[in-house]
């Protein structure tokens, strides 16, 4: 649980600058330049994030059952999964409606991925892992919205075709991990 815990905290803290210390942030990338503050960046989150998958595939092995799930919750997830897959791809298409309505769809599919998975698992890693990405992605939200308005932030309404496109985009990519590539990646089916 050590590893899992030791990759949240330095891969959610480095996406937490801005939240907490943007002055600090700002004054860093003023010090030693853009290219070096997204290289260190970079590094510390693949940091954090390898071991965010090792410490997670170990203490999942672990007991630490807090809850059965029901059955019914499985199926919400996959539901709320093909939003959070839009959502994702919504973030990466420009000029769609979507980001244009929503302004931080990212944001908003981590806090899917992660309530819909928080829905689906019971075990103590789960809970863990999930509830961090909630909780980082509803502080990073608030955030971002307090910035845009701070900065009178206007964000284009968006157009029809870049919109399908991302819909269509996000149900193929939710598609593929449906057909198998979650049990490729994560090692368990979502049926």
């Amino acid at each position: 649980m050590g590893y899992l815990i030791a990759g949240l905290v330095i891969f959610l803290g480095v996406h937490s600058v801005r939240i907490f210390a943007d002055g600090w942030r700002t004054a860093q990338i003023a010090k030693w330049g853009e290219n070096t503050w997204k290289a260190g960046y970079t590094i510390k989150s693949a940091v954090g994030l390898g071991l965010i998958i090792w410490g997670y595939s170990i203490a999942r092995l672990e007991p630490g059952l807090l809850w059965v799930p029901p059955v019914a919750t499985r199926h919400i997830a996959a539901t709320l999964m093909l939003i959070a897959m839009i959502l994702l791809v919504a973030a990466y298409v420009p000029k769609n409606s979507i980001r244009g309505r929503l302004h931080h769809p990212m944001l908003l599919s981590v806090k899917t991925w992660a309530f819909a998975h928080l829905l689906a698992n019971g075990n103590v890693a789960d809970v863990i892992l999930f509830g961090s990405f909630l909780v980082w992605a509803v502080l990073c939200f608030i955030n971002a919205k307090k910035r845009d308005r701070a900065e009178g932030k206007v964000y284009p309404q968006g157009q029809t075709m870049p919109t399908i496109v991302t819909v269509v985009l996000g149900v193929v990519v939710y598609g593929a991990f449906v057909m198998g590539l979650h049990r490729l990646l994560i090692g368990v089916p979502v049926f």
